[in-house]
């Protein structure tokens, strides 16, 4: 029993491993071409060094095998954008960090991400979910850090309005990237896109009576904290 248990774990190994590299492949494939153009299981297959019926048996049909492609380019996507939410920094510093991040991804994988937001309602939607879910929380903390108090209904705001913000931007960049030319220019897009942010977050600091320097270091913004006791 334990030996047909160990099997199975190499065998599941097998699996996940042949599967991530067809994915690897099917990114690699479509990173060869313009946006929006099709592109085949076989080409993916070759591309992976298997047949294409090889392909098929880790995946249920076509449709199957696109929804496994954009989760794999929205994972991609998530893994070096949601590291960059964080409050190191002064508060354009994280704005525009974190919009660079999605730019510059998208600057470099035009292809990926045209694919990815055909189906906005899929692993492109869940992947722009988790990025939201992170700037809630940093806005959250930033909240608390700062002193800000809230009511009941501005607390419940906080993550439609960071699911907003995250929306608003992703649909920004969705259409620039889309067109021809691209303009304004990428670093041009990310500091008008950091300044809309900034004024809606401003306006509604301002609203809770806290001024806030946006290019002062945030740990420079927080209130004084109680000298702890001897």
């Amino acid at each position: 029993m334990v030996q047909q248990d160990g099997r199975q774990v190499r065998w599941d190994k097998h699996n996940a491993e042949r599967r991530a590299t067809i994915l690897d492949a099917a990114l690699a494939v479509i990173g060869e071409g313009e946006p929006g153009a099709e592109f085949h299981v076989q080409q993916i297959a070759a591309r992976a060094g298997l047949n294409r019926t090889v392909v098929y048996r880790h995946f249920e049909d076509r449709a199957d095998l696109d929804r496994a492609i954009r989760a794999h380019i929205a994972d991609d996507l998530t893994a070096g954008l949601v590291p960059e939410v964080t409050l190191d920094g002064t508060v354009n510093q994280i704005i525009r960090r974190i919009i660079a991040a999605y730019v510059d991804w998208v600057v470099a994988h035009p292809a990926a991400h045209a694919f990815a937001a055909q189906e906005l309602s899929g692993p492109f939607e869940q992947g722009t979910d988790r990025i939201a879910h992170a700037v809630t929380d940093i806005l959250e903390l930033a909240i608390a850090l700062l002193g800000a108090e809230l009511d009941d209904d501005e607390r419940s705001l906080v993550d439609p309005l960071a699911h907003g913000l995250v929306g608003a931007v992703f649909g920004a960049v969705r259409r620039w990237v889309s067109r021809e030319p691209r303009l304004p220019a990428a670093p041009v897009l990310v500091d008008l896109l950091a300044q809309s942010v900034w004024n809606l977050l401003d306006g509604h600091a301002r609203r809770l009576g806290l001024t806030i320097d946006p290019d002062l270091p945030l740990v420079e913004l927080l209130p004084a904290t109680t000298e702890p006791t001897a």
